[in-house]
């Protein structure tokens, strides 16, 4: 082997070798900090998305709300064309599965001052809307099957418990709390209630009032037909 292909071949190895070593500490210097870009810019977009579906979710909710009250409402016209009167009562107490019915109770349901609709305290949304669902679906009894005149067909989703299974309890709104119902501004309506027909609402999955907020503004934040 001559000088000059002994030269070439130990200039090779050294190159091939010197760039093998530069390569390695160079994958190593940069990996860390690749990793941490990659992190971070994983993380921001992971919160991006989140929000995104999160504000799409409430947005699609809010829709059905809407639509829900809209139907109701005009369900609650056509219960009137019938019967003379809005949903309203009963004028005595009553049972209807496992709940009790106060009398009035929709008339007692005031939408200026009841802003919980998990609250148990009576008269309660769910009192109210469960007596709203018999008288428009038929179903006096809440075993969700019909025998009476429907003016509204409800899906297994607006009512509780969900799953479509067991004794109906309340209307559902899409945050799982129970629609609002009532008739206060009938019963008076110089001090109780806002419309003079009904009033029907979800306080859009929230339960009170956010810190330094009043009542009025908590409501400025509900889905309500008012």
């Amino acid at each position: 082997m001559s000088n000059n292909e002994c030269c070439r071949g130990v200039c090779v190895k050294r190159l091939t070798n010197g760039f093998g070593a530069w390569h390695k500490r160079r994958h190593t210097a940069f990996t860390l900090i690749e990793l941490i870009v990659v992190t971070t810019v994983i993380i921001i977009l992971t919160g991006l998305v989140l929000s995104t579906v999160g504000y799409v979710q409430k947005k699609g909710a809010r829709a059905r709300a809407e639509t829900e009250i809209a139907a109701m409402s005009a369900a609650c016209e056509n219960y009137k064309a019938d019967n003379g009167i809005y949903p309203r009562g009963p004028a005595t107490a009553m049972t209807i599965g496992t709940v009790t019915i106060p009398a009035n109770v929709t008339d007692s349901l005031d939408a200026r001052t009841k802003g919980d609709p998990t609250s148990n305290t009576n008269p309660t949304y769910g009192e109210s809307s469960l007596y709203l669902y018999t008288l428009l679906s038929g179903d006096s009894t809440g075993n969700r099957s019909p025998t009476g005149k429907a003016y509204m067909q409800f899906k297994p989703n607006m009512l509780l418990p969900s799953g479509g299974t067991g004794t109906v309890t309340a209307i559902a709104d899409p945050f799982s709390f129970s629609y609002g119902y009532s008739t206060a501004n009938q019963a008076d309506p110089n001090n109780l209630g806002y419309n003079p027909t009904f009033d029907l609402w979800s306080t859009f999955g929230e339960t009170a009032p956010k810190t330094g907020e009043t009542f009025q503004q908590y409501q400025l934040h509900w889905i309500k037909n008012w």
